[in-house]
């Protein structure tokens, strides 16, 4: 009796690589060895990393740019009017879609989705991954996740799993672009993630989704061909860059080998995170993955904002400033979001050839001349007994605590002299610092049921101003 092919892809694929694990500890392809596993730390302390949509779409990098999904009250006109450029294939294949019209004007009816891989490879002949890797270190950025196949199918590493439904040539990448920039990103001692399309494939469902229920996840392949196509790539990967987040996106196939992916992830990488976009073992994941949403208030279990710098991940020509978050809007976003026990994804969507657009790397470059000022209250930190509160004419405040230090956040300017520190006790040694232009230290005033600074006369607030309180009373 010959063995079954999906066992021999099961056991070459999903089988631990127990003699490669670096630690004393192995985990088995089940749930109850699975959670005995401790998250680490280093994602908690991390705070800021960096998402990139980077692909065939970043070719016509086309799309309208209506509105972001946190506002969309009507799914079928959003996906209609898709603001996601790496989306275009999918509003490609809607009739009489803006983006339908756009391309058969542009590159004429007969021009097929994939023969935009001839572009990227020739456009993407100069890109380098150090230069990628330098600027998202000096933006502050602790870890980078890289998409290694979007929905679209394309594979941006040179992956040796076949597609049965397209040539090879045609649907992956000779290139090994992310090797390149996981070795860029690790010599910057930054974590490396992927991000991978379990959940959609539009090389096995060609149908396009015009509406999120129940069209969006009614859309996954559910073939056994696509499992085993998923398993194993997702294997190769683990196996090819040893991540350490792995980021999937739209749920996974259900009979898809989810128990033994986390196991060889974690084997081969102890420090590795897997998300909350598997659809199944919720218990097993190491954060949650609100699109374009921030959290009303404090959430226990640990969170990640991603979202665009403006409406698309993948790079759209037609977005401008009016789409983009503005420098000091998205500072004040990252301080709302660490302020509830939450991380931000940001994502970068670069042209074709790999070059940054100038709007997104200004708000890069303002983030990170920020977090070089502020970054003690940031790195490291986690939430206070309350993220927030505002002061007598409605301005923001947000707080971060580490040990024995409290910080302060004030997210504009404001005309009150003093800002009163609820539930905050203080001792002899503590002592209230502002950093702004120049560093100068606050008088402090203790009441009964906390404290009252003192703020400085004159403050520049182009961008958010941070005061430490050292040395408080933990209780």
């Amino acid at each position: 009796m010959k063995t079954p092919l999906f066992i021999i892809v099961y056991f070459f694929f999903a089988f631990p690589l127990l003699a490669q694990n670096s630690t004393d500890i192995v985990y088995l392809s089940t749930t109850e060895s699975l959670q005995q596993r401790q998250a680490p730390s280093w994602y908690n302390n991390a705070k800021f990393g960096i998402f990139i949509h980077w692909g065939l779409y970043s070719v016509p990098a086309w799309a309208t740019p209506t509105t972001t999904p946190d506002k969309v009250t009507n799914w079928r006109a959003f996906y209609e009017n898709n603001p996601y450029a790496e989306w275009y294939l999918n509003s490609l294949r809607i009739n009489g879609s803006p983006t339908q019209l756009y391309h058969e004007k542009k590159y004429g009816k007969s021009f097929d989705y994939y023969d935009f891989k001839d572009t990227l490879i020739t456009k993407t002949a100069q890109w380098n991954a150090n230069s990628w890797a330098d600027i998202f270190s000096k933006a502050g950025a602790q870890y980078v996740v890289l998409t290694t196949k979007h929905h679209d199918g394309f594979v941006m590493y040179p992956s040796k799993i076949a597609n049965p439904f397209m040539a090879k040539d045609a649907i992956t990448s000779q290139r090994d672009y992310v090797g390149e920039l996981c070795k860029a990103i690790r010599e910057k001692q930054m974590k490396f993630g992927v991000y991978y399309s379990g959940g959609l494939d539009w090389t096995f469902n060609q149908s396009p989704i015009t509406n999120l229920w129940p069209d969006l996840f009614e859309s996954i392949p559910k073939s056994i061909a696509y499992t085993i196509y998923a398993d194993c790539q997702v294997h190769e990967l683990i196996r090819l860059y040893k991540p350490d987040i792995l980021w999937n996106d739209v749920n996974y196939p259900k009979n898809g080998d989810v128990l033994g992916i986390f196991s060889e992830l974690f084997n081969l990488n102890p420090s590795a995170l897997v998300n909350d976009r598997w659809g199944q073992y919720q218990e097993l994941t190491n954060f949650t993955t609100p699109e374009y949403k921030v959290m009303d208030s404090l959430v226990t279990k640990k969170w990640e904002t991603c979202r665009g710098i403006g409406y698309s991940f993948g790079y759209n020509q037609v977005e401008n400033d009016q789409q983009l978050l503005s420098s000091n809007e998205l500072v004040n976003l990252f301080i709302d979001i660490i302020s509830k026990n939450g991380n931000l994804l940001l994502n970068i969507g670069p042209k074709a050839d790999g070059t940054i657009p100038e709007n997104q790397l200004k708000r890069l470059n303002d983030l990170g001349n920020w977090l070089q000022m502020n970054s003690e209250g940031v790195y490291d930190s986690h939430a206070w007994k309350t993220p927030a509160t505002k002061l007598k004419d409605g301005t923001e405040i947000r707080f971060t605590q580490k040990k024995q230090d409290l910080f302060v956040f004030l997210l504009s300017s404001t005309k009150e002299k003093t800002i009163k520190i609820p539930f905050c006790k203080i001792t002899k040694k503590t002592r209230a610092t502002f950093y702004g232009n120049t560093v100068e230290t606050l008088a402090i005033e203790v009441l009964n049921d906390g404290i009252m600074i003192k703020l400085p006369e004159k403050m520049d607030f182009k961008f958010a101003k941070m005061i430490k309180i050292s040395d408080i009373i933990n209780e």
